[in-house]
Formats: C-alpha cells, sequence, structure tokens
C-alpha cells in the first residue's frame, strides 16, 4: 500500500499532506542516490580487488609493482572508508522492546575481560636541545681555572648534534628530500633551519664519512664476483645553465661469498668503461654485467664476464607480451627451468648449490642451447625473433659460467636493486649540483645501502657513527663501517 495514497484519503489538512508528500519524495531520492552510490562504489572496490590480487604483470619492475600495490592499496583503504560512510549514515532500525525476565529466576553473571587491542602511531621529527653546562672551578693554591673539556665534533662548535646531522643526511640520501623539503619540515616543527645551514651540514658530513666509503671501496674489491650496473643521473652545468649526462656506477659482492654484503656507489661524468676500470683496478674476478660494451675492454685485461639471464629473459618475455610467439614462450619455459633450480638451491651450501647446478642447471643449460641454435635456422633473421636468440648465443659462454660454481650469481638482480631505490629517488631531486656533490652523494649512499643490507637502521648507524668518529683513532676508524659484526672491517 502506497502510504501517500493513503493519507490522502484521510481528513488531514492539504497543506501538511503536501509536506509529507515532499519530504517522503525527497527521502526516497536521497535513497536512490545513496544506493546508486553504493552499487557504485562496490563495482569498482571488487574491480580493484581483482588488479589488486590477480596474477601480477611482469612489465612492472619490482619496485614500480611495490608503487602500483601502494597506490591501489591507497584506494581500497579510501573506497571502503565512503562505503562505511555510506553505511552508517543511514537511519537505526529501532529495535522491539524484548518482555521483562522473571525476577525470581537465579541470575548468574558472565565477565568479559576487554579485548586487548593495538594502534600504529607515529611521532613526526621532534627536535630538542641539549643544554651542557659546564661549570668552572678555580684553584686558588694553584691560581688556576678548571673546566669539563668541550668534546670534538664532526663539526666543531656546531649547532646541530650527531643526531640532527644523521637526520638530515638520512633525509636527502635515504628519503631523497632536497634540500628545501627539509627545511620546510624543520620549519614545520618551529625550527628554523636555513638552507644555507643543511648544506653546510651535509658538505662537512660528507668528508667526514669519505674515509669509511674510501674503506668500503678497499673491502669489495677483495672479493672474487662482483655484479656491476650503472644508472644515468643529470648534473647541473653552471657554465651553459643546463644539465649535462652524469652517471652513478654501481658495485656489489656476489650474495653467496662469505663476508658481509657490500654496496659501493661510483659517480663519475660519463659512461665510458674507463671510469669501471679505474674504479676496479687490478682486481681479477667473476664480474656480472648486462652487455654493454663499456665492459668489453675491461674484460681484456683480466676479470671474468658473467652474463646476466635476467637480461636474456626479458627479451624473450618482451617478444611474447608483444606477438604470443610459441618460439618466445618456449623460450621462457626453458629459462624458467633454470630459476627452478636456484629456488631449490637457496639455502644449499656452495657444495650443494654446485651439485644441484651440475644435477640439474648443466642438462637444462645444453638442451637449451641446442634448441636455440636449431630454432634459428627456422626464424628469419633481424626479426625479433632471431634478435633474441642471437642475443642467448652471443653471450652463452658467459651465461653458463655459474653452472660451474656454487658461490658465482645466475643473473644481475643484486645490484639492480640496489641502485633501484636511487633511480627512482632521483625524480625528487632531478640533478646533482656538481661532480664533487655527486661523490658525496655515492659515498653516503654506498654506506646506507651497504647497512641496510647488513640488518642495520641506516639512520641510527650514521647518529652513532658521527658520535664517535671524532674521537675515533685512526687505527680504529674502520670499526665503524655499517656492519653487523664491526670486527670484519
Amino acid at each position: 500500500m502506497n502510504l501517500l495514497d493513503e493519507l490522502a484519503r484521510t481528513d488531514i489538512d492539504p497543506a501538511m499532506l503536501a509536506k509529507v508528500r515532499a519530504l517522503v519524495e525527497q527521502q526516497q531520492v536521497q535513497l536512490a542516490e545513496k544506493d546508486f552510490k553504493i552499487t557504485a562504489l562496490t563495482h569498482e572496490l571488487a574491480y580493484l580487488k581483482r588488479i589488486r590480487y590477480g596474477k601480477a604483470s611482469e612489465v612492472l619492475s619490482g619496485e614500480q609493482r611495490s608503487l602500483f600495490e601502494e597506490a591501489v592499496d591507497m584506494d581500497l583503504a579510501a573506497i571502503e572508508g565512503k562505503l562505511e560512510s555510506q553505511a552508517s549514515s543511514k537511519p537505526a532500525r529501532k529495535r522491539a522492546g524484548r518482555q521483562a525476565l522473571p525476577p525470581e529466576l537465579p541470575r548468574i553473571e558472565n565477565r568479559h575481560e576487554p579485548t586487548v587491542s593495538e594502534q600504529l602511531d607515529v611521532e613526526p621529527a621532534r627536535f630538542f636541545v641539549h643544554r651542557h653546562i659546564r661549570p668552572q672551578y678555580a684553584c686558588r693554591a694553584c691560581d688556576t681555572v678548571t673546566a669539563a673539556a668541550i668534546p670534538p665534533a664532526v663539526i666543531d662548535g656546531g649547532l646541530a648534534a650527531p643526531g640532527l646531522l644523521a637526520w638530515v643526511a638520512s633525509c636527502k640520501y635515504l628519503d631523497h628530500l632536497p634540500l628545501y623539503r627539509i627545511e620546510r619540515i624543520a620549519a614545520r616543527q618551529g625550527v628554523p633551519l636555513a638552507r644555507s645551514t643543511l648544506a653546510q651540514w651535509v658538505g662537512r658530513i660528507g668528508v667526514a664519512l669519505q674515509p669509511l666509503a674510501d674503506r668500503l671501496g678497499d673491502l669489495l674489491r677483495q672479493r672474487s664476483c662482483l655484479h656491476a650496473d650503472e644508472t644515468p643521473v643529470r648534473q647541473l652545468d653552471p657554465g651553459s645553465g643546463k644539465t649535462k649526462q652524469a652517471y652513478l656506477w654501481a658495485y656489489r659482492c656476489g650474495t653467496w661469498e662469505d663476508g658481509p654484503p657490500i654496496v659501493v656507489f661510483d659517480y663519475q661524468p660519463s659512461r665510458a668503461g674507463a671510469h669501471a676500470r679505474a674504479f676496479l683496478q687490478d682486481w681479477r674476478g667473476h664480474l656480472m654485467v648486462d652487455d654493454y660494451t663499456g665492459y668489453k675492454a675491461l674484460f681484456a685485461q683480466g676479470p671474468t664476464e658473467l652474463a646476466c639471464l635476467a637480461h636474456i629473459r626479458r627479451k624473450f618475455f618482451d617478444l611474447h607480451a608483444a606477438s604470443g610467439s610459441p618460439v618466445a614462450e618456449e623460450a621462457l619455459r626453458r629459462i624458467a627451468q633454470l630459476y627452478a633450480v636456484e629456488q631449490d638451491a637457496a639455502a644449499s651450501t656452495p657444495a650443494g648449490r654446485l651439485a644441484m647446478r651440475i644435477a640439474r642447471a648443466v642438462p637444462a643449460l645444453d638442451e637449451l642451447h641446442a634448441w636455440l641454435l636449431a630454432t634459428q635456422r627456422t626464424v628469419a633473421i633481424g626479426s625479433g625473433t632471431g634478435k633474441a636468440i642471437e642475443h642467448a648465443l652471443k653471450r652463452w659462454s658467459a651465461l653458463v659460467r655459474y653452472a660451474s660454481s656454487g658461490i658465482l650469481p645466475i643473473a644481475n638482480n643484486p645490484v639492480e636493486n640496489a641502485i633501484r631505490p636511487i633511480a627512482i629517488g632521483k625524480k625528487n631531486w632531478l640533478f646533482a649540483g656538481s661532480e664533487r656533490a655527486g661523490r658525496r652523494a655515492a659515498a653516503s649512499q654506498s654506506l646506507f645501502a651497504t647497512a641496510k643490507l647488513n640488518g642495520l637502521d641506516p639512520a641510527r648507524w650514521l647518529a652513532d657513527t658521527l658520535d664517535r668518529l671524532p674521537t675515533c683513532p685512526n687505527s680504529r676508524i674502520y670499526s665503524l663501517l655499517p656492519f653487523a659484526d664491526s670486527t670484519l672491517a
């Protein structure tokens, strides 16, 4: 029965009936709008959940996928919040009254202790002041005045304590914030830190940390297996008022070797292979790289080349994604067998890993090589498939070397993972102000990245190091390196 029609048949004032009718119609429109919004939000929520929890696209790199998932998760949280607000805005349904229970019945009390819940909170950068009070004591007998000595600091007589210096450096090199943003963060807390002051602190910190970064390079060159990669960086060219291309070279020790993991960044004005030769000096060992020609002269001087299976796989993956090539699909299947061996052997000792590689990887590599040679004769030279196969065969001798060892890597992912945060972070700071600034950044990044690999909190490590560094004797200075066990320095 329609409520408005029923009211119209009653003896009710027409004006009041019109008001009731208007109110009911308005509520019906509002309810329809809410139902529409809830339906739309529900559909959007279902769609986002499908793309968030469905099969991840290999087109995205690990870091890109992480950023993608973060964005979707934020949207999911926002939509769920909107749905909750829509639901909570509906009028609460009145509950019917309940019949009173007989008072003569005995009562049994059940007490329920409140559940414990936890909430995550954060305290923004908290600035505070260390007040140093040094009373002076006079000795009448010897006619002297004494007071507690002022301990040396990274910046003698400076305003900043080690914790503040570590915070500034962490914001700049871990969070990739330019100085003007750090200045604004401090200003929101009521602390004026001029950008020029921040720049001076960063420069002094870089000078203090350079010996530690140099020591990291020395220790890295003592390893028998290294990874190498490079990423472009824009550098300010004051003479022209523009920027020019520079490069940040990255070197990382092998994952399976003994000793703490080390990453070293080397800032250079170009991508010339001479920079890699200058950094490695007379080092001889196995070097995992991509197919960049700048390394070719280096291998002629002693180091042994290792090829990255991930780069070879990427050629076939791109081909399959573009055309659905069955040849590319078969190549990916065969390459997946090699990665399965590595996954199964990940927790093994070097000897156990070598045995597994000999038993499973070597036969799979032989079969892959024979298949590539046979398939190459059936495809057009210069086609996408032909180029992917040619690239794999050209790198073959360097590719299969890993299978003859229990510590050599199959791919260059470790150094790519180390360099990726900087490659993404440079979108914030855009360019290096000078070659000196680039080298200073490389030194700090080397220490921070190595600290993270060794399970240390980089900011906490730096604060402790800046506190101890001024009084640490030269013979012990390298005990400050960011290793979990400082005796390994």
